[in-house]
């Protein structure tokens, strides 16, 4: 069920699981174990269902036995945005346990019909081709590489797989409620089209990968800490798609109106947490500082003839080495 180019990516490598105990997880969890992977599993419990702790219990079993290491984190108790803060809280867990014990893949269960799914939201939203491709089956991260192996299966074929090898699972009881909004596009749109035209929309998201790497030039970026920049490649989609990549990666996702801002000003403060600035064939991406602050004069000069946006300058006064990379680069350009 997995596919080659997918185990080629994973053999020899150090692995680690996003595991939940739910089919999708459970179902690449043992897909993993049949095709001789190495791998870790990580759990998240939010403390909101007292199946949670089944499901804990369930992922320390299998790596008892099983001999694979598990690392469970109880997040804090989330008062507001569940599934923007759980997400956040999620990354963070897994992405500190690829910097401590070097991981260099973050394997996750979304398929075929999360795929779909988000393609239909973003649809719905305004989007391109990019945007409507969403998930890739391997993604480059910052000191990581997340694989998505299930992508290209429906979630039948992995139910189909887990009750022919009778394997156990745990059903979530909160992804059949309709008032979020994911839930709400999977029952009533994304699972009917999947049952009637599976093999199309296959089809459909094959050639879409196909168009997708012929139309997005993929541009290298580079980041100093937490301070990202490249070279525009003067085709404003694909640098978009760059800001919206690294963003992602970041934990925040663009808003269309936010990248309809990006395509008519040079420079955009997201989500109140960033500051996206297009400058002399150059981006910078940087945490947005909000409050301001005294900069001495020496360093207000040194911005005032290199032209460096004023809504970045706090950041820069704070981050010497971003600065120098910065004048270098603008320096460069004159």
């Amino acid at each position: 069920m997995l596919k080659d180019k997918t185990l080629l990516n994973l053999k020899d490598k150090k692995n680690l699981l996003a595991f939940s105990g739910g089919a999708d997880s459970t179902a690449l969890f043992f897909l993993l174990l049949k095709h001789k992977v190495p791998f870790d599993i990580a759990i998240v419990d939010y403390g909101i269902r007292e199946q949670s702790k089944e499901e804990v219990a369930y992922a320390q079993e299998l790596a008892r036995t099983h001999n694979l290491t598990c690392y469970i984190f109880r997040a804090p108790k989330i008062e507001r945005n569940f599934e923007a803060k759980a997400r956040e809280i999620r990354y963070g867990f897994f992405e500190e346990l690829i910097k401590k014990h070097a991981y260099e893949n973050l394997l996750t269960a979304h398929h075929l019909g999360d795929r779909f799914e988000w393609m239909l939201m973003q649809f719905c939203k305004g989007a391109g081709c990019a945007e409507i491709a969403g998930m890739q089956s391997i993604q480059k991260r910052d000191f990581y590489t997340l694989v998505r192996p299930l992508l290209h299966l429906d979630k039948k074929e992995l139910l189909a797989y887990l009750h022919a090898n009778e394997k156990e699972y745990f059903e979530d009881e909160s992804n059949l409620d309709e008032d979020i909004k994911r839930n709400s596009f999977r029952h009533n749109y994304s699972m009917p089209l999947l049952e009637k035209y599976l093999s199309g929309i296959k089809k459909s998201f094959d050639y879409i990968d196909e168009d997708r790497a012929e139309l997005i030039e993929e541009i290298e970026l580079d980041s100093i800490v937490d301070f990202a920049y490249f070279r525009s490649s003067h085709n404003l989609r694909a640098d978009i798609f760059t800001i919206d990549k690294y963003l992602k990666s970041r934990l925040y996702m663009l808003s269309a109106s936010e990248r309809e801002a990006l395509k008519e000003t040079p420079t955009v403060i997201v989500g109140r947490r960033f500051i996206v600035n297009q400058d002399r064939g150059l981006v910078f991406i940087a945490p947005y500082e909000q409050e301001s602050i005294k900069m001495d004069e020496k360093f207000k000069d040194e911005c005032r003839v290199l032209k460096i946006e004023p809504k970045l300058r706090p950041y820069l006064y704070k981050n010497q080495r971003a600065f120098l990379k910065v004048k270098e680069l603008l320096s460069t350009t004159a």
